[in-house]
């Protein structure tokens, strides 16, 4: 009987495209790397000290979260939503999230509310220590951790995805609107529902707090790319 010995190459492939990826993400999310603005796929590989292969593995995964777009000519870019993109972002989980609470509410243990509860008090501090990096993180561990008991793992990538792809715009309206209190009041108040079981009212905060991050952020943008667009140099 023979063993079949599989090489650890595709293993280290893997290990090193999901660091580069995780890297790459972090990067786009802080606004480090601005909407549109080309991702130089030689000077990338340089920076991270990794090959062409596993970067473009990156790359893909990152278009797959809705984070870069390839173009004819051009190559990745780092994506830039519209508006009406952003308000249809935020519809959408307006209509998951609230669902996937209300079937999770009954479920949820007190190690996971105490989970949840821990993870507001870590956001807080980062809150106030202007820690950007770790405010979207944060908050998608606080809504998943509330919503995995309901056992929707579809539903669960899908709003994931969602979630991902508007973060970079959420650091910047709550870094520009010090929005944190409020985010932290609708969190606490969530939460509070949550562990008196009523899950009508959980899914109705959940809502409102949604829906009006959305209408914070679109209005936060529309003034700063007013102002980019007024400060663009004519040709």
């Amino acid at each position: 009987m023979s063993i079949i010995r599989h090489s650890p190459r595709p293993i280290e492939r893997e290990t090193v495209a999901a660091a580069t990826t995780r890297a790459l993400r972090n990067m786009l999310l802080s606004g480090e790397i601005a909407e549109g603005e080309q991702l130089r796929q030689d000077a990338l590989a340089a920076t991270y000290g990794v090959s062409r292969i596993p970067l473009r593995e990156a790359l893909r995964q990152l278009e797959a979260e809705g984070l870069v777009s390839f173009y004819p000519h051009r190559g990745a870019v780092v994506s830039t939503l519209s508006l009406a993109e952003i308000e249809e972002l935020f519809e959408i989980r307006a209509l998951i999230e609230p669902d996937l609470l209300r079937r999770a509410i009954r479920h949820l243990g007190e190690d996971d509310l105490d989970r949840a509860e821990e993870i507001l008090d870590t956001a807080r501090v980062s809150f106030r220590s202007q820690d950007v990096a770790h405010w979207g993180e944060l908050n998608w561990k606080f809504h998943s951790t509330l919503y995995a008991p309901a056992n929707r793992p579809r539903s669960m990538a899908v709003i994931e995805k969602l979630n991902i792809s508007i973060d970079r715009y959420l650091r910047i309206q709550l870094l520009l609107t010090h929005g944190t209190a409020q985010a932290i009041d609708d969190h606490r108040a969530i939460l509070a529902a949550c562990r008196k079981r009523d899950g009508a009212l959980a899914a109705k905060l959940l809502k409102r707090h949604i829906l009006g991050a959305g209408r914070s952020l679109v209005r936060c943008l529309q003034q700063e790319r007013a102002i980019a667009a007024a400060n663009k140099p004519k040709p």
